[in-house]
């Protein structure tokens, strides 16, 4: 009776191993085991309950900040409210405040652009490059309706406001390198600093073209010390900022060729994947910079149509 016993234990294994080795075959053909599809540009390891607790008690601004990164916005409102309670005077809480609470389609407009997320990129990153001020990360995360700014995903799309949109003059910066912003700072903004805050929407718009401008001619020097793909990556942030921004010469023009022909490749690869919100991005991008790109035309075309087709299942 034990040797009967101990051989219907070992054969158990058996019984496993062949659903188990079909399950992993049918999420390996499905595409699901895709270990590098699903990277996480700005990983955060998981709170505890007790640390969003924490945050409406005498805590500092930068611990504000980051717990309102981690998407705990509730908490954070609160202890920015006891914050500012306890410092009127400091801007910097103020202005993340109105980021927490005001409309994000009304401070940033209903116009915008598409952008899929690259490697290494962070709403902090687009909020800086888009924004003119990575503290604005929040508005940004908001207005894409994220519910946790440090996570963003490479390939995810993302909405970022057309280029000179305007973001009204309550909405003020926070001033860089302050952790601990105004604190003890109980006066009113100094008259340089109201003015900053008040800029006019022109003079947000002709910024953004000058930075385009400057990534444009920085790519340029790049690719002629021979570091192409990091050309390409200026490049591509320059059109990103202005899609119809001119070559400007003959070299700009030659690198402009060769990163809308990688961006459709890439397209290629997501849309055989299936991957088409993110192919279709990308392929808004490329149209955005030259609207007679056939190729990009035609697969867009066959994406949004395959998607029609996925959508009735």
């Amino acid at each position: 009776m034990q040797t009967t016993s101990t051989r219907s234990w070992r054969r158990q294994p058996r019984q496993w191993t062949t659903p188990c080795a079909t399950l992993l075959l049918v999420l390996a053909v499905s595409g699901c085991v895709r270990p590098t599809r699903s990277v996480v540009v700005s990983p955060s390891a998981p709170r505890a309950t007790g640390v969003a607790r924490t945050v409406g008690t005498d805590a500092s601004f930068a611990t504000i900040v980051d717990e309102l990164q981690h998407g705990h916005y509730a908490e954070g409102e609160q202890a920015l409210r006891q914050h500012l309670a306890r410092h009127p005077g400091d801007r910097a809480a103020q202005a993340m405040l109105r980021q927490l609470t005001g409309d994000p389609q009304q401070l940033l407009g209903r116009s915008s652009q598409a952008h899929v997320v690259q490697e290494g990129e962070s709403y902090s990153l687009l909020a800086a490059r888009h924004l003119g001020d990575a503290s604005r990360f929040l508005i940004l995360a908001r207005y894409n309706g994220s519910t946790n700014p440090s996570r963003l995903q490479v390939g995810q799309t993302v909405q970022l406001p057309m280029s000179g949109a305007g973001i009204p003059a309550d909405v003020e910066p926070v001033v860089a390198g302050t952790g601990e912003a105004g604190r003890g700072d109980t006066g009113e903004p100094s008259a340089p600093a109201q003015a900053d805050a008040r800029r006019p929407v022109a003079a947000v718009a002709e910024s953004s073209a000058q930075k385009a401008r400057r990534l444009q001619k920085e790519s340029v020097a790049l690719l002629g010390q021979g570091q192409r793909q990091q050309a390409l990556a200026r490049l591509d942030e320059a059109l990103t900022i202005d899609p119809r921004l001119p070559p400007g010469g003959a070299a700009a023009a030659s690198l402009r060729k060769d990163l809308l022909a990688g961006c459709h490749q890439r397209a290629i690869v997501l849309y055989r994947n299936q991957q088409l919100d993110p192919a279709i991005a990308l392929w808004d991008h490329v149209l955005a910079i030259d609207p007679g790109y056939e190729p990009a035309t035609i697969y867009r075309a066959r994406a949004l149509e395959l998607k029609q087709r996925l959508k009735q299942f």
